[in-house]
C-alpha cells in the first residue's frame, strides 16, 4: 500500500516525493484556483499523481542510446553470450553514444561503467543471473533506442 501525504495552503495542495522501495518516486501537485489539474488520478488524501518516475541506479543510466539497428544486435549477442552486447556497447559510448550519465560523469566514466556491467553479467552467467541481467540490459538498450527514433522522452 502506498501512502501519500499533503500539506493544505488556501487552495494549493502539494504531495511531497516519497521514494519508494523498488526504485519509485511520485511527484504529485494540485494547482491552486480551484480543483482544475490538467493530468492526473486521484488518490487517497485528495492529491492527485502527475507523474510516476522510476529512479535508475548507476549502471542502468549508464546505458547508452544507440541506433535501432546496433541496440537490435546488442540484444542478440546479450541472449547468446552474456555480456557481449553490453562490451560492445561500452564501446558506443567512445564513439558518441548518449547516456544520461553522460553529462554528469563524463564518457570515460560511463564507459567503464558499462564495461563493468558486462563483467558482472559475464562472471554471473555461471549461475543464470548473468544471463537474465544480460537479456534485460539488451532489451533496455532497444527501448532506449526505439524511444530515440521515434522522438519519445527517454524513460526506461
Amino acid at each position: 500500500m502506498i501512502f501519500v501525504t499533503h500539506k493544505r495552503r488556501a487552495t494549493t495542495i502539494t504531495l511531497e516525493e516519497r521514494t519508494y522501495g523498488l526504485g519509485m518516486s511520485l511527484h504529485a501537485t494540485k494547482a491552486g484556483g480551484g480543483d482544475k489539474v490538467a493530468v492526473g488520478s486521484p488518490v487517497a488524501g485528495g492529491g492527485v499523481v502527475v507523474q510516476v518516475r522510476e529512479k535508475k541506479g548507476t549502471l542502468r543510466a549508464a546505458i547508452p542510446t544507440m541506433p535501432f539497428p546496433l541496440a537490435v544486435i546488442c540484444l542478440f549477442l546479450n541472449t547468446f553470450i552474456p555480456g557481449l552486447g553490453t562490451f560492445l556497447s561500452a564501446f558506443t559510448v567512445l564513439c558518441g553514444a548518449p547516456s544520461e550519465l553522460a553529462s554528469q560523469r563524463g564518457r570515460c566514466c560511463v564507459f567503464w561503467l558499462n564495461v563493468a556491467a558486462a563483467l558482472i553479467q559475464i562472471l554471473t552467467a555461471v549461475i543464470m543471473v548473468g544471463w537474465i541481467m544480460s537479456i534485460f540490459w539488451g532489451m533496455d538498450m532497444v527501448i532506449l533506442a526505439s524511444c530515440r527514433d521515434h522522438g519519445i522522452p527517454q524513460e526506461v
